[in-house]
């Protein structure tokens, strides 16, 4: 049962709304029919004026400036954000990311936000010493400080990385190559499916659990290259690389070390599932939102 009445159209604020995750968040609220709110470092972006011209309402704010946070804040009936190391991933700047939480956290505590959900990552909590990992899992911690009502959604591996980790052309077959042996079942979830997840948290927090790790799918590698040979028609093989291709991206490095170790991830599909019926496999991903072809 919704927390909101009938008669009542929550309003929900979103971070980072023109991101990934932030827009499949905002997708997934709009389709429900709350309003939303975006908090964004520029409301004039090609991106925030699309979400505007949706009804979405643009807030300015600045992670460094507290005032703007708890401005954009006031009144809404739940807050969803996530992080990310500033500069990307090749250096990331874990304490960055952390300080970014934090700042969220706090101004939602001084908004007295009624829920908060936070979007963290698979095995945050399991002491992964993987670097962009723990930072997340800090933001938790402080956030179980602040006496707020709280859903941490922890999802895997994203299948839309696989944009980015498409098989190459060789030969005429496609090669799938990551440094990850084969074997080993990787979890993965779409960004959409996150979104939805988290929709359904922050619109009723009866119906997810306060801390759950969401997967769509767990496959090993060569199952991985089977999906885009049934997508593509063309033969596709797995090849795994040694982590050594990852010297120099500790993180990274860590983090499909971490990957290797039997288990990583542990999201149970079919609490998922039950929460959320149509998320996606891999298979569904590709057919639907995946790369048309390998590049």
């Amino acid at each position: 049962m919704s927390t909101q009445t009938t008669s009542t159209t929550p309003t929900i604020a979103v971070f980072a709304a023109t991101g990934s995750q932030g827009g499949a968040v905002t997708d997934a609220l709009l389709a429900a029919g709350a309003r939303v709110r975006a908090l964004l470092r520029d409301t004039t972006s090609e991106k925030a004026t699309a979400l505007a011209g949706r009804g979405v309402e643009l807030a300015q704010i600045d992670v460094h400036d507290p005032s703007s946070l708890v401005t954009a804040l006031q009144g809404v009936d739940a807050f969803w954000f996530m992080t990310t190391p500033p500069g990307g991933m090749q250096q990331p700047d874990t304490e960055g990311e952390t300080a970014q939480g934090i700042a969220l956290a706090d101004a939602a505590a001084t908004a007295q936000v009624p829920h908060v959900v936070f979007s963290s990552v698979g095995g945050a909590e399991r002491d992964s010493h993987v670097p962009h990992f723990e930072s997340k899992y800090r933001v938790e911690q402080h956030l179980a400080t602040l006496g707020l009502h709280v859903t941490v959604v922890r999802p895997v591996f994203f299948t839309d990385n696989f944009h980015a980790f498409a098989p190459t052309r060789e030969d005429g077959t496609l090669v799938l190559r990551l440094p990850f042996p084969d074997g080993i079942p990787l979890q993965m979830i779409a960004t959409r499916d996150v979104g939805a997840i988290a929709a359904t948290a922050l619109l009723d927090p009866t119906a997810v659990p306060a801390e759950i790790e969401i997967a769509g799918d767990a496959l090993t590698g060569s199952e991985i290259a089977a999906a885009f040979a049934e997508q593509t028609g063309t033969p596709t093989r797995y090849e795994a690389l040694p982590l050594a291709v990852l010297d120099g991206q500790d993180d990274m490095q860590a983090m499909f070390r971490w990957f290797a170790e039997t288990p990583a991830y542990q999201a149970d599909l079919e609490q998922v599932r039950r929460i959320a019926p149509t998320t996606w496999t891999l298979a569904q991903w590709l057919e639907t939102a995946g790369p048309t072809r390998a590049s």
